[in-house]
């Protein structure tokens, strides 16, 4: 294929993207505080990250940060090699304390975290299934390991039962996956459950933590602690990225697992270590989850008046735990739901638009996630604004 061919088909590709709604750009935000940034110019309350804590911006996190960049910027090797610095343990401690268990292990990225897990613990004489709606990153983890990659319906859990009853004999081990908090509407998975369907399968279960650390459970340590169930997960994947405001993620659980990892996970070892920086930021991060739980109860407060809100607003939400501070307004329409979010943009309102391949066709919605930081007269303006938006779209 020439050149001119290569790009041409290209070009045809994006087209085809754009015809359907599909075609993502590339822009500018720049955040200037925990709930406001300038989108292109235009200054707006933001509801499009995921900093539930304020932690990106918090004193002691910023300034933990500084003071190893100061001395190091990168890494300069794979934690295997020469890049697990002082920092880097400190922090695998410093996560292992806070998640109760053994050990600890970090990763560059909660992607990184769930390709390298999953396929350095599902070999090819084992089934793994996985949540239809798990994150990209489990789908494509889960695809990428040795294993026969089977889906479920956290809805009808009877039928994820029923499935492994009738393969289990076909397989030297089931491996069951699934987020805690399912990115795209803030609903929680059913973890009890789907615990009770490991124990009578001899199943293990994978969780991953990423928008659950920080926000959910009397310490912070997420829907496992939540619904009571940690000693029953033997692997849970976490992110540092989120409610921990920085980079990276990690696996918490025994050392044998850990150590495995270590030994096993090419996503860790054939990738450079975090700089020091990072791990400072989120030692620091992980000292004010446990020594400010106000913020935690504040985002719960903020969520539930977002939610009831909207309600009123006689918006159609996806059901999620009224705590969740990740809300799905459902707007089904592609196209409705690119105009809303461009309208909401225009008037001082950074809500982004989800359309597939992101999530099923015909769910299109807006999504909308709420900071401690959030006060009620944002949230109040931002949802009679989007109530405006949409009636008049709907016209």
């Amino acid at each position: 294929m020439s050149n001119d061919s290569f790009h041409q088909r290209l070009e045809a590709s994006l087209r085809k993207l754009e015809s359907v709604h599909q075609r993502r750009m590339r822009r500018s935000v720049e955040a200037v505080s925990t709930t406001e940034c300038i989108v292109d110019g235009r200054l707006c309350i933001s509801f499009a990250t995921n900093d539930y804590l304020g932690l990106t911006r918090h004193s002691s996190v910023v300034a933990a940060f500084a003071a190893a960049a100061a001395k190091q910027a990168g890494s300069g090797a794979s934690a295997l090699i020469a890049g697990r610095s002082p920092f880097h343990m400190r922090l695998e401690e410093a996560i292992a304390k806070f998640e109760a268990t053994q050990s600890a292990l970090l990763f560059p990225s909660g992607f990184a975290a769930n390709m390298g897990t999953l396929t350095s613990l599902i070999g090819e004489r084992d089934a793994v299934f996985c949540d239809r709606d798990n994150h990209a990153s489990l789908i494509d983890a889960c695809r990428a390991s040795a294993g026969r990659l089977l889906i479920y319906d956290r809805r009808d859990l009877s039928k994820l039962g029923d499935s492994i009853a009738r393969r289990r004999m076909d397989f030297d081990a089931t491996f069951i996956v699934t987020d805690s908090v399912f990115s795209m509407d803030g609903t929680l998975a059913d973890l009890p459950q789907l615990c009770d369907v490991a124990d009578h399968f001899e199943a293990t279960l994978i969780v991953d933590e990423a928008h659950g650390t920080g926000v959910f459970g009397a310490t912070g340590r997420g829907v496992c602690e939540l619904q009571a169930v940690e000693d029953r997960v033997p692997v849970k994947i976490g992110t540092l990225s989120k409610a921990i405001g920085g980079l990276g993620g990690f696996v918490a659980g025994s050392n044998t697992l850990c150590e495995w990892l270590w030994n096993s996970a090419r996503s860790q070892f054939f990738s450079t270590a975090l700089p020091p920086a990072v791990c400072a930021a989120a030692e620091a991060a992980l000292q004010v989850i446990a020594s400010e739980p106000q913020r935690r109860a504040t985002l719960t407060v903020r969520s539930m008046f977002a939610r009831q809100l909207l309600m009123e607003a006689e918006m159609e939400l996806i059901s999620a735990a009224a705590e969740s501070p990740i809300i799905g307004v459902l707007l089904r329409d592609d196209d409705l739901v690119v105009r809303v979010s461009q309208r909401m943009l225009a008037t001082g309102f950074f809500i982004p638009a989800v359309r597939p391949p992101t999530v099923a066709a015909g769910t299109a919605r807006l999504r909308m996630s709420l900071c401690c930081d959030h006060n009620e007269d944002q949230i109040r303006s931002a949802v009679y604004q989007l109530r405006e938006v949409v009636q008049s779209e709907r016209r």
